[in-house]
């Protein structure tokens, strides 16, 4: 079962593979290793600059490259409530009583709190810095099939945190999956998520333990299948991945030039 039984927002595992094990373009056929180092260098420049135009501009070209692609838009644009709630819930906070132009001010128990327009500014930067992220990183699995993605784990991590990130990644399968059997078991009785948690609060608390306890148990019966077959506790990718063309050498140097002026310029302006 997919996890969009359970939440719109929340994103479907089942779906991102779907797409990283079908989508056929010249994006999916790319180096994997140049979709990963790009987006290193993507979060590195978001790291370093705060001026808008520049995180706009790559907002922009990451969107472009989705729906060229052929990724659902809407499917990743429902995705991003979740990383909005995040943000705003740490940011919301220390937008109040930034300097800059006063645009609303109120007291509250004595407390003077004033929103700004670099408080506003401050907010939708963070917002658009991690909605680049969010949204880079679906691009990178939606176009990189599942073979390709663990053999990269094999390499990059050492022994067991490679084997510790697979296997939780498949697990993350198993508990959405149960997850979406017992919510469906909850609706088709009458209960939902809001109206559950409001009357029985302590019933649908009851329902998670449930859920894990049961992905527990179904992770062991993996584990004892996957025993059953000779796994000893080392599981070799010995998947051969793409090198990356020429093109790819020349966008990953432009990218990599591109930090590097991002790096010279930002001690020189005194911060963006």
């Amino acid at each position: 079962m997919s996890a969009a039984m359970i939440s719109e927002h929340i994103p479907d595992i089942d779906l991102i593979t779907t797409y990283g094990e079908r989508q056929d373009s010249a994006v999916s056929r790319a180096s994997p290793w140049t979709k990963f180092i790009l987006l290193i260098l993507i979060v590195m420049m978001i790291t370093l600059t705060s001026n808008l135009v520049i995180l706009i501009a790559m907002y922009a070209a990451i969107l472009i490259a989705c729906f060229m692609t052929g990724l659902p838009m809407r499917k990743i644009l429902a995705w991003y409530a979740m990383p909005v709630v995040f943000v705003l819930s740490l940011v919301g906070i220390m937008a109040w009583n930034q300097p800059g132009v006063p645009v609303l001010s109120f007291t509250i128990g004595g407390f003077v709190l004033t929103l700004t327009d670099l408080g506003i500014l401050l907010v939708i930067t963070l917002l658009i810095k991690a909605l680049i992220s969010v949204t880079f990183s679906l691009f990178f699995l939606m176009t990189t099939k599942y073979a390709h993605f663990s053999a990269m784990i094999s390499r990059i991590f050492p022994s067991p945190l490679d084997q510790i990130f697979l296997l939780a990644y498949r697990f993350l399968f198993l508990t959405l999956a149960m997850a979406a059997s017992i919510l469906k078991a909850v609706r088709s009785r009458g209960g939902g998520l809001v109206r559950s948690i409001r009357v029985q609060g302590g019933l649908f608390a009851g329902v998670f333990g449930l859920v894990f306890i049961r992905s527990f148990e179904q992770a062991e019966r993996v584990q004892k299948a996957m025993t059953s077959r000779g796994y000893n506790g080392t599981f070799a990718a010995h998947t051969a991945i793409p090198k990356p063309r020429i093109a790819e050498y020349g966008l990953l140097c432009i990218s990599g030039l591109a930090v590097i002026m991002m790096m010279w310029l930002v001690p020189h302006a005194g911060g963006w």
